[in-house]
């Protein structure tokens, strides 16, 4: 829960991101490709919000531990000789793309006659 609570209100809203792809680097689970021989590599990212991506990592962390979806995709991974640095990165860029997806169709399933200043809750005096 705390998760998804540091996902919504450090994303301020996902319809300001062209793709899946913007969120991504915004989080920091866009890959950053590596040049340094003729081997195509890529590494962490470290750049991006990084208690977004800390919230990712523990939501892909608790699926690999638990099975699932997510433990399904990080053995399919490391099946394919990734390690488990690189298989755990593309579970996070798989989860930040459903997270993105989930964000979209909740904003566009809001009414839109409530504006965000409505949802304030005014403090005592």
């Amino acid at each position: 829960m705390i998760s998804a609570a540091v996902i919504i209100g450090e994303t301020a809203g996902a319809a300001r991101f062209k793709s899946k792809d913007a969120f991504a680097h915004f989080n920091g689970t866009a890959p950053i490709p590596v040049w340094s021989s003729n081997k195509v590599r890529v590494r962490l990212n470290r750049d991006g919000n990084r208690p977004i991506n800390h919230a990712l990592h523990m939501i892909a962390a608790t699926q690999v531990r638990r099975g699932g979806q997510g433990a399904e995709y990080f053995a399919k991974q490391q099946a394919r000789r990734k390690t488990p640095k690189e298989a755990m990165r593309l579970l996070r860029r798989r989860i930040s793309d459903r997270v993105f997806r989930a964000l979209l169709a909740d904003e566009t399933a809001a009414p839109p006659d409530v504006a965000p200043t409505d949802l304030v809750v005014p403090l005592a005096a």
